[in-house]
């Protein structure tokens, strides 16, 4: 729960394991890691989802430490990276469905300023992934706000 009169959200989250290095109890090989990595990004898994599924179906809890490289670094030297990052994507695809929804319901006053929210994190974070060129520059969301309020 937020605080009353400041702008911090409280200390109730989830924190990262303590260890640096390695955990004892993963029986997995680097080379098997990285193989198990490759093997759910050709089955279509996105990076995010690959970290839980290791974390849960594999017990291993993070593979930075244990690979000395992040997920990304692996499908980025397996060429799996996808042109546009997963998050931006999903924010898209979000964006899509509300402008969809606002088509059909043209009076929805709530969604039209969820949209204008939605993309505006759309342009912070595609602004954010030019400087650090992880969308090519010329990528552009193009807004339809206007269109339909």
């Amino acid at each position: 729960m937020g605080r009353m009169y400041s702008n911090s959200k409280g200390k109730s989250h989830s924190t990262r394991p303590v260890f640096k290095h390695s955990p004892s109890w993963i029986t997995y090989s680097p080379d098997e890691v990285e193989a198990l990595i490759v093997k759910m990004a050709k089955d279509e898994v996105p990076p995010s989802l690959i970290g839980v599924k290791l974390r849960d179906e594999y017990g291993i809890p993070l593979v930075k430490p244990f690979l000395g490289k992040s997920i990304h670094n692996v499908l980025k030297e397996n060429n799996l990276v996808k042109e546009i990052p997963d998050d931006l994507e999903l924010l898209v695809k979000r964006a899509r469905h509300m402008q969809m929804h606002l088509k059909q319901h043209p009076g929805d006053r709530k969604n039209v300023r969820s949209l204008e929210l939605i993309e505006a994190k759309i342009h912070h974070l595609s602004k954010r992934y030019r400087k650090l060129s992880l969308v090519p520059a010329d990528w552009k969301y193009k807004s339809k706000v206007a269109q339909l309020a």
